[in-house]
Parts: structure tokens; sequence; C-alpha cells
């Protein structure tokens, strides 16, 4: 019984560590997204930086901060739903701290954009 328990363990972290990591790369696709976007744009054809105003910006700040947002949640979300059922919740609870700290770390650095 114990090796039972431990496959699912691990099969469980793996799905959280897959779950996360799939967070992170749609947020880093949007970014890649709202940038190219953004340094397209006719408004930002005679700027020297790719965020030349305040909708450029907001769109490479706040479209991956939105997406690691709703990663958080729903990490918190299966966190609940698992400690409801009796499984195992540690992960998911983990997982869903990461993503908002990432997203808080990226929106700090990022709100230094707004200053200029």
């Amino acid at each position: 019984m114990p090796d039972n328990v431990a496959k699912t363990e691990d099969q469980a972290f793996r799905l959280v560590v897959r779950y996360g990591l799939s967070v992170i790369v749609v947020a880093a696709v949007v970014c890649a997204i709202a940038t190219v976007w953004a340094a397209n744009r006719s408004a930002c054809a005679s700027a020297d930086t790719r965020l030349c105003d305040d909708p450029a910006k907001i769109a490479v700040l706040f479209g991956p901060g939105l997406i690691l947002l709703a990663g958080g949640i729903g990490a918190f979300v299966h966190t609940y739903q698992r400690w409801r059922d009796g499984r195992s919740w540690r992960a998911w609870q983990g997982a869903g701290w990461f993503l908002f700290i990432l997203m808080t770390a990226y929106l700090a650095i990022g709100a230094g954009s707004f200053t200029n």
C-alpha cells in the first residue's frame, strides 16, 4: 500500500509542476506577443523605445500579470478541491503561492516603466 501512495504522490507532483510551467509559458508567450504588438504600432514608429505610450505599457505589464494571477487562483482552487476530497494538496498550494509571488515580482519590476 505505501508504494501505491508514493506513486500517486509523484504523479500529483508531476501534474502540479506541469501546470505551473504551463502557466509560466503562456504568460511568457503573451508577454512576447504584447511586446511585438507594442513595438510595431504606428504610434511607436518614431519612438526610441518599444513601450512608447501608456497602452503599450499596460498591454505588456498586465497581459502576463493577469495570466499569472489566473494561474495562481486556479492552483488555489485545485488546493481546495484536493483538501476537501482528503487528497494531497500541499503541492498545489505551493504552486499557487509561487505563481502569486512571480506575478507580484513581474508587476513590481514592470511598474518602473510607468515612471518614464
